[in-house]
């Protein structure tokens, strides 16, 4: 009786031979079912969403993103997407059957007709695949053949704001991660001393929309994944350098005292967003040794400076921000976003376009020579565009000495490089008119399925759970467009 008591009462004591013949057998139970399900220990079954953050679910071709992003939407009859019927047809009014009834914007509504209005430039071909680029782009057009050029891009999204979200949230709704969010959110960070995702604006000399923080916000993930935005000057951080009067050991002293207090307050509140914001104490920390040396140009060879153009000695310029997102890229940045605005051409459209054509021309085509020489454009995917396209008619009154364009989201065209990209292509095609899509239709959607895939993660897979439901950066729609992959 008493025997049995003491065994009731320990049911863990076991000795050491017992201890080791369990194990044994617990070792092998683990091994035979990594062998029947391989992705037992990989954090996924079957229909559930990855959780292996900071690892590609698959071996990626890219391993970081420039984004050459033109806020206001550049025409796709004025860059890529040559159409001489309009030439011939000028002033003709669009016909109904190629309207279709869709939707306009309030703008052009009431128009009673819609004269159809040819672009004032010129185009030309270049390149092995003889790629149609107007003459306001020169420069990329002798990069041609490393370029793959999609026409046919289309989005639901009409009016500017509800377009660029969408372009870089997956959604026309604002409060979702950004797309730079998410690959830092899936892929981590490269760099311990820089962010994972960092964004450059410029201004050029067209109208401008108004960028939003929203457009690189984190959203409902941490805030660690939020991009930094680097401004032109000698502080491309606000509040990141220290007050006068405090020494390098001086903060690093009150971090460490700050941070532990952070650390006890977690333990307690059980809030993952206070890790965040001691990680991002930490990084802004190291920020202030390496984002001045990363920004600092003065040691470009006098070639580099020759190759991006004389403007990319200018703080704030667009050939600026292009040579310092190759700086951020060669030191681990993960995504940088480039805006450039200036490109919402409803008036002056032919002498609008040529100002800010000159801004980017040279500049987008250094970035990828220079990209290429360094070895770093296999690795890089560049992506060049904004956020839908333009009209094929006159809006208000048909001039053709002084035409705008209206909004269209059904065809536009963008163009990608490097990073798995097929170089010197040309995918997707529009009607004659250039108003619908008749060949391949890449939506928003697809073109983030693409990205992700690139870099090595699958869009379906990559979720996060919040207010009861799983979110993706491609939501419920997307396919890997494959036909332009290497």
């Amino acid at each position: 009786m008493e025997e049995n008591r003491k065994t009731k009462e320990n049911p863990l004591k076991v000795n050491r031979r017992h201890f080791f013949s369990q194990l044994s057998v617990g070792i092998g139970s683990l091994a035979l079912g990594s062998l029947l399900i391989p992705d037992l220990f990989n954090g996924t079954t079957k229909g559930s969403p990855v959780t292996r953050l900071g690892v590609p679910h698959f071996a990626p071709k890219a391993k970081r993103v420039i984004y050459l992003f033109q806020a206001g939407a550049p025409s796709q009859f004025e860059t890529f997407d040559h159409k001489p019927t309009l030439r011939k047809r000028m002033g003709e009014d669009l016909p109904e059957s190629v309207r279709k009834g869709q939707r306009l914007t309030g703008m052009t509504a009431e128009q009673e007709n819609f004269p159809l209005m040819p672009p004032a430039v010129r185009f030309q071909q270049y390149g092995n695949n003889g790629t149609w680029i107007s003459d306001f782009f020169p420069h990329i057009g002798k990069i041609a053949d490393e370029i793959c050029v999609i026409r046919s891009m289309h989005t639901e999204a009409i009016n500017h704001d509800p377009a660029i979200t969408f372009f870089q949230t997956g959604s026309q709704i604002s409060g979702r991660p950004s797309m730079g969010s998410w690959m830092s959110y899936g892929l981590g960070n490269e760099n311990k001393n820089l962010p994972s995702f960092v964004v450059l604006t410029s201004r050029g000399k067209g109208n401008s929309q108004g960028l939003y923080s929203k457009l690189w916000s984190s959203g409902f993930l941490d805030s660690k994944h939020q991009g930094v935005l680097l401004r032109s000057g000698k502080d491309p951080v606000l509040y990141l350098n220290d007050p006068e009067g405090l020494s390098r050991s001086d903060k690093r002293h009150l971090l460490d005292h700050v941070s532990a207090l952070n650390k006890l307050h977690h333990v307690e509140t059980g809030d993952d967003e206070i890790e965040s914001r001691i990680a991002q104490y930490e990084m802004a920390y190291r920020m202030q040794m390496s984002v001045p040396d990363v920004m600092d140009i003065s040691k470009e060879p006098e070639s580099i400076i020759k190759l991006y153009g004389e403007d990319c000695q200018v703080p704030g310029t667009y050939a600026a921000n292009a040579l310092q997102a190759r700086r951020l890229a060669e030191n681990g940045v993960r995504f940088i976003q480039l805006y450039h605005q200036g490109w919402d051409q409803h008036g002056n459209l032919h002498n609008e376009m040529a100002g800010q054509a000159k801004d980017v021309d040279q500049a987008s085509a250094a970035l990828i020579i220079d990209l290429k020489q360094r070895g770093m454009l296999e690795d890089t995917l560049v992506v060049w565009g904004g956020e839908f396209g333009r009209t094929n008619y006159c809006q208000g009154k048909f001039d053709p000495m002084n035409y705008g364009r209206d909004h269209h989201p059904r065809a536009f065209s963008i163009w990608m490089a490097g990073g798995g990209i097929q170089p010197g292509i040309n995918y997707g095609q529009t009607d004659e008119f250039g108003y619908n899509i008749v060949e391949n239709p890449v939506h928003i959607n697809d073109f983030h399925a693409t990205m992700m895939h690139l870099l090595g993660l699958d869009h379906e897979q990559l979720t996060y759970k919040y207010q009861g439901r799983r979110f993706r950066l491609t939501d419920v729609a997307g396919d890997v467009v494959k036909d332009i992959l290497v």
